[in-house]
């Protein structure tokens, strides 16, 4: 997709791609996540998404809700480790519309006692439901055990003490601190030409910010302290997951660490791992490796689930492929498969128009530009099996991972 940029003069960000679908996307990405919390804010960032649709000045929470529902469109939002977005998805007449809303909410919240107490309860139970799926809530874990007392290991959802303490006085504080426009990116895909996007976007969007925002002081985390941490759950399975930090988002070969992955244990049903410890070995359901790149920091995972009886051999199993990866190199046929696999899996998830509007928008907030599919395959193009071997060397080292056992 091609893609325009401006910043408006409160210097809030804007990018619009355009594309040829009837259906367009808009929203506003900010760069304030879990980790930009206080030590006594844990969770609130999360509950702050919940709350940005629970009344403004000039709406209800029905109101809000039934904005862009009424014209068959619709309004999302998500927290990350570093990131808070509110997007929506419409018919593209409907542009306007959704950029009021947005900017409403965003700028104009109230966070009342009522809705507040009332919120309060919701979360509670999205974090007791959490807590029954073992199989998400361990890469939770195995955060705050490799990211031990930094910022980054916190649960997004934070946890039923520190949600208990989250006042209204202390959700407007973390709002005025976080939610600057100069922090902020507005994007846009569809159809409609940049100067209409720009057009509403300095009617709506040109706020005048309250106060200069402070440039973003994020700290590094620390060096990895290795603990191996066994909890006890009311599980049938053993949930396994080893971890370790790698490179951040910025990373020169970050190319050759998602090339890794993915022939080691990504989205293919013919990953090492997969092929290893399920195909030949029928010892698991799912294994997988992942990785997550944040802006000075990441973290690279093995998870599997397996009968009690079965962890000691599922693990020698793993290390016999990450042995495999560091002592022989890749063949050219290999090398050569991995791409186009890997590559084939970018491609069909570029597809997704919703998943595309987010990543341009992910990476305009960081990078100050669209790192589009064909940039990303080109890098992949340039992996050498040496490349991937060296890596391979580097982060497959077993007595570098922190790991985290539910039994």
């Amino acid at each position: 997709m091609n893609y325009e940029t401006a910043t408006l003069s409160n210097g809030m960000r804007i990018i619009h791609a355009t594309n040829h679908s009837p259906i367009s996307y808009c929203g506003i990405l900010i760069n304030a996540g879990t980790r930009d919390e206080l030590d006594n804010e844990s969770g609130m960032a999360h509950f702050t998404e919940h709350m940005l649709f629970k009344g403004t000045k000039k709406r209800k929470p029905h109101h809000i809700i039934n904005r862009m529902e009424d014209v068959g469109g619709e309004l999302n939002a998500f927290t990350s480790k570093e990131e808070t977005g509110i997007y929506s998805i419409f018919y593209e007449e409907y542009l306007e519309r959704s950029i009021e809303l947005l900017a409403d909410i965003v700028f104009n919240s109230q966070f009342t006692e009522k809705q507040l107490e009332r919120e309060r309860i919701v979360i509670l139970d999205e974090i007791n439901s959490y807590l029954d799926t073992p199989s998400a809530l361990i890469y939770d874990d195995i955060e705050q055990v490799v990211f031990n007392n930094h910022a980054l290991g916190n649960p997004i959802l934070g946890t039923p003490e520190s949600l208990m303490s989250i006042t209204v006085d202390k959700m407007r504080a973390y709002v005025e601190r976080q939610f600057k426009p100069d922090k902020m990116v507005f994007f846009s895909v569809g159809k409609t030409p940049f100067s209409k996007i720009m057009k509403k976007a300095k009617k709506h969007l040109n706020i005048h910010a309250t106060s200069t925002s402070e440039p973003k002081l994020r700290t590094a985390p620390p060096k990895t302290i290795i603990e191996n941490v066994s909890l006890e759950k009311d599980t049938h399975q053993t949930h396994y997951i080893i971890g370790r930090k790698t490179y951040d988002m910025f990373h020169p070969n970050r190319a050759t660490l998602y090339l890794l992955n993915s022939i080691l244990g990504g989205l293919g049903m013919n990953s090492r791992l997969n092929n290893s410890l399920r195909e030949k070995n029928g010892l698991v359901y799912t294994v997988e490796s992942t990785h997550s790149l944040y802006s000075d920091s990441g973290l690279f995972s093995v998870y599997f689930g397996c009968d009690p009886m079965n962890t000691d051999r599922c693990l020698n199993l793993i290390h016999k492929e990450f042995q495999k990866l560091k002592e022989k190199s890749l063949t050219p046929h290999q090398l050569s498969k991995a791409k186009k696999q890997l590559k084939g899996e970018l491609g069909i998830a570029s597809e997704n128009r919703e998943n595309v509007a987010l990543d341009m928008a992910k990476s305009f907030l960081h990078f100050g530009r669209f790192i589009n599919l064909n940039e990303i395959t080109e890098q992949i193009d340039h992996v050498t099996a040496e490349q991937i071997q060296s890596l391979a060397n580097q982060l497959l080292k077993i007595d570098r991972f922190s790991s985290l056992r539910y039994s």
